[in-house]
């Protein structure tokens, strides 16, 4: 019905900025109830919270991925990354058993592995259950990630899952 619209693009533009300040809400909300933890543990809630509200409308996030390519939107995704930023960076600084010496290089590579692969499986398609498996995977690969680009251990690291 979009396509009729006079001005689409404001809608489309309208319905991503609603789609990415509910999704930062979750994503702050899950780094804020992990302060303190353990960062296997927060890894956990972090895929978990993204992969859930990306797949809960499933259909609203594969036609907000394919409308943005057309638009200019820039500055909503530059307000998303600060404020996903900087509640990832302060979760995974108050970890319990490791420190990073570059917290913000290795919060960089998280977040552009878990949203690149979540993004993929919604290109790919995947089957409920490779998507679960792939979850699965994701959270494992993103615990080895961060345990190797710790400088500090605090603690044994709990591999499983």
């Amino acid at each position: 019905m979009y396509q009729y619209f006079p001005h689409k693009e404001s809608l489309v533009y309208a319905l991503n900025e609603r789609y990415l300040e509910a999704l930062a809400d979750r994503i702050e909300t899950a780094c804020a109830s992990q302060l303190g933890a353990p960062i296997g543990d927060m890894v956990e809630a972090l895929v978990e919270t993204y992969w859930r509200a990306k797949t809960e409308k499933a259909d609203v996030t594969r036609a907000l991925y394919r409308s943005v390519a057309e638009l200019d939107n820039q500055p909503l995704i530059d307000a998303f990354a600060r404020r996903v930023d900087a509640a990832t960076m302060a979760m995974l600084e108050s970890a319990t058993d490791v420190t990073f010496k570059d917290l913000k290089g290795v919060n960089l590579t998280l977040l552009t592995v878990i949203f690149g692969t979540v993004r993929n499986a919604f290109e790919r398609n995947l089957p409920s259950s490779a998507a679960q498996e792939l979850q699965r995977q994701l959270v494992l690969m993103c615990r080895a990630y961060l345990t190797g680009s710790a400088c500090e251990s605090r603690a044994p690291v709990d591999w499983q899952l």
